[in-house]
């Protein structure tokens, strides 16, 4: 039994020795020399990366931020109270990274990648990318040639956004900044447009708002939120945006549309000035360091539209800054404006007077956007931005209580119906026909006809009424307004007014209701389709439909008498238009068939014209002829026979002294001059 259990030890001891093999485990570790307010100087890490993930003792991370001759910088990720003096600092190898794909839509997660809502957590497989990049280079980028819309009129109007550009939202604090970018992020809704919300240094209530809104609206689907509250490290503050730009381009390199919004930017730069302060980096202007302006340049520099050799990708990107009192010269607020490619400024005072967004279109521009406007847009918007400048400061001078012109009267009129237009309620969004309908009107100065307190009711109620026309399903196809189509849309927009304004005739402007009517009736005879859910059958009736094969020049007053015989309904149903709106019966204006607002001017300037030559042509013959006349009366008296009586002798001046009463002039008798003798 011995011999058996020796053999048995043997075999096992020999099994052993057969699987052994000297392995060595290398790890460099390091010592703490000092510890403060999320800030640990190491000692003994001479190998460690930039970037590189640490490991404490209690198995707190941090990452090495400040490498220098014999000492380390690092910053802490967790809680720090129990780390020590001498504690074991160990080196993982890896750099930070986070998770990236399409497991993060509608996911909530921390600046470590780390799900931090009620979802389940995410898989070990999920692939990873580091969060430092290099931003693509010139060849691999492509201009801007798509447009992001915002569904904010004001904004894709006169400010338009494309894919892969970079669009300042600056302004102080409670002034609406923040909405416009959520409101950017609705409006991208089965666009194919994936979302990046990454909020900096946010109150959790207001970051609780934030997410209930996108979860409402159902926008969180293709939404992911990178968050870091205020409770939060600098150091969690400082790698969130980092974190959202990684997670966006992994979309973008995909060949996906992506946008970003930093909210906000100037408390990443707080985050990282407390960084470096702590780090012992020397100050600069306002307490930054000098690498403060690099930190946002490799940040907004990783969005871009890529070529299509690459996928065809882009990363639009909306960071917002904070200003203090409106000061936009400020250190950090320049620096962004110069990396950026345009900036949307919004005031306190807009803000204040219910002005919605609160953008000042004098200081708010767009360099690359108009590029990806649709061409219909750019159309009808192009006056806006100069009117709104117009109207602005010809508002500063009436304040002054001056007497104004018809002109600056007109103006200001004018510019108080395009700010009440351009007015949009939070989470309203206008499809890019809405915007261009809604332009139109302001560029045809229809809305003058609309009172400036039913302009907000007109504008949804218009809306309705225009997306079941044909002439909005016109619009979406060509993408421009071609000359037809501001017909169709003109003859839509004033039957519509007509309509609208009906209820308030006892209060509306009897000469501008003229002026609307005769703007109307110069475009009856164009052919106005509409479909048959519109209630408009009295006013369809008042259309008189002219073919296309009638003459453009309209028909004398004779031609009428004679015509109204064959075609009398038409005329029978403008008559009851007339009294429907107590509109006295006018002369009867010219039926034009294609309506051209140059060639009407150009056609009454030209019978003014012809008017005052006619004018001036008969003035001149009467004089000729009373000339003639007068000629033909005078008796012609020989020079020989010339006495004196037949000169007019010079009539002495009167002379009044100041004290005496005037003396009567003595009258002379002076042969009687004809008039014209002369001549």
């Amino acid at each position: 039994m011995a011999e058996k259990n020796d053999d048995k030890f043997i075999a096992l001891i020999r099994e052993r020795i057969a699987k052994y093999s000297s392995s060595v485990n290398y790890h460099e570790e390091g010592r703490v020399l000092f510890v403060s307010d999320g800030i640990a100087f190491v000692s003994g890490l001479s190998n460690v990366m930039l970037n590189e993930i640490v490991e404490f003792e209690n198995g707190t991370k941090g990452i090495a931020l400040n490498l220098e001759m014999n000492t380390v910088g690092i910053i802490i990720l967790g809680e720090y109270l129990d780390i020590k003096e001498n504690s074991l600092v160990t080196r993982t190898k890896t750099v930070v990274s986070t998770p990236v794909g399409d497991e993060l839509l509608g996911r909530v997660v921390n600046p470590l990648g780390r799900p931090i809502d009620s979802g389940p957590p995410f898989p070990d497989t999920i692939k990873t990318a580091p969060i430092e990049k290099q931003a693509p280079g010139v060849m691999k980028r492509k201009p801007v040639n798509q447009p992001l819309l915002t569904g904010i009129l004001m904004i894709d109007a006169m400010f338009p956004i494309g894919k892969g550009q970079r669009e300042l939202i600056i302004g102080d604090r409670q002034t609406g900044k923040t909405s416009i970018g959520i409101n950017a992020i609705l409006n991208q809704k089965g666009k194919n447009v994936k979302c990046v919300y990454v909020s900096i240094g946010q109150k959790n209530s207001t970051l609780a708002q934030v997410i209930r809104t996108l979860e409402t609206n159902g926008a969180l689907e293709y939404t992911t939120v990178v968050a870091s509250t205020a409770s939060d490290l600098p150091s969690l503050l400082y790698l969130t945006p980092f974190t959202g730009i990684t997670i966006a381009e992994e979309w973008m390199n995909n060949g996906d549309d992506v946008l970003i919004v930093y909210d906000d930017l100037s408390k990443h730069a707080i985050a990282y000035r407390t960084i470096s302060l702590l780090l012992r980096r020397p100050p600069g202007r306002e307490a930054y360091p000098g690498d403060i302006f690099y930190l946002h340049s490799r940040l907004l520099e990783r969005a871009c539209k890529l070529d299509d050799k690459y996928g065809g990708g882009s990363i639009t990107a909306l960071p917002i800054v904070e200003t203090q009192a409106g000061d936009i010269s400020a250190y950090v607020p320049t620096n962004i404006i110069s990396i950026t490619d345009g900036q949307l400024f919004l005031q306190s005072n807009l803000f204040n007077l219910n002005q919605r967004p609160a953008i000042d279109a004098g200081l708010s521009v767009s360099r690359v956007g108009s590029a990806a406007q649709y061409k219909a847009i750019k159309q009808v918007s192009s006056s806006l931005k100069i009117e709104l400048s117009q109207f602005y400061e010809m508002n500063s001078f009436a304040q002054f209580g001056s007497e104004l012109d018809e002109t600056t009267l007109r103006i200001i009129e004018h510019g108080l119906r395009i700010n009440e237009l351009i007015k949009q309620d939070n989470e309203l969004h206008f499809s890019w026909v809405d915007e261009a309908v809604l332009l139109f009107l302001i560029y045809e100065h229809i809305v003058k006809y609309v009172p400036i307190n039913l302009l907000n009711e007109f504008k949804l109620a218009f809306l309705s009424h225009i997306r079941h026309a044909n002439v909005y399903t016109t619009i979406e196809t060509e993408k421009v307004f071609t000359e037809e189509t501001k017909q169709r849309l003109l003859a839509e927009s004033l039957s519509f007014i007509l309509d609208f304004i009906n209820p308030h005739l006892d209060k509306y402007n009897k000469t501008l209701l003229t002026e609307l009517q005769d703007r109307y009736e110069n475009l009856h005879s164009f052919h106005n389709k509409q479909t048959p859910n519109t209630d408009k059958a009295d006013l369809t009736k008042a259309i008189e439909k002219v073919s296309e094969e009638q003459k453009p020049a309209g028909p004398s007053d004779e031609s009428v008498k004679n015509k109204s015989a064959t075609s009398d309904q038409p005329i029978k149903a403008k008559k009851s238009l007339f009294r429907r709106f107590g509109l006295k019966r006018s002369v009867r204006k010219p039926i034009v068939t294609k309506v051209n607002r140059d060639e009407v001017k150009a056609a009454k300037l030209a019978k003014k014209k012809a008017k005052i030559v006619a004018k001036t042509k008969a003035k001149q013959t009467k004089i000729i002829k009373k000339a003639n006349k007068n000629i033909a009366k005078t008796k012609i008296i020989p020079a020989h026979k010339v006495k004196a009586k037949h000169v007019a002798k010079p009539v002495a001046k009167k002379v009044v002294a100041k004290t005496k009463p005037a003396a009567k002039p003595v009258k002379k008798v002076v042969a009687p001059a004809k008039k014209g003798k002369h001549k």
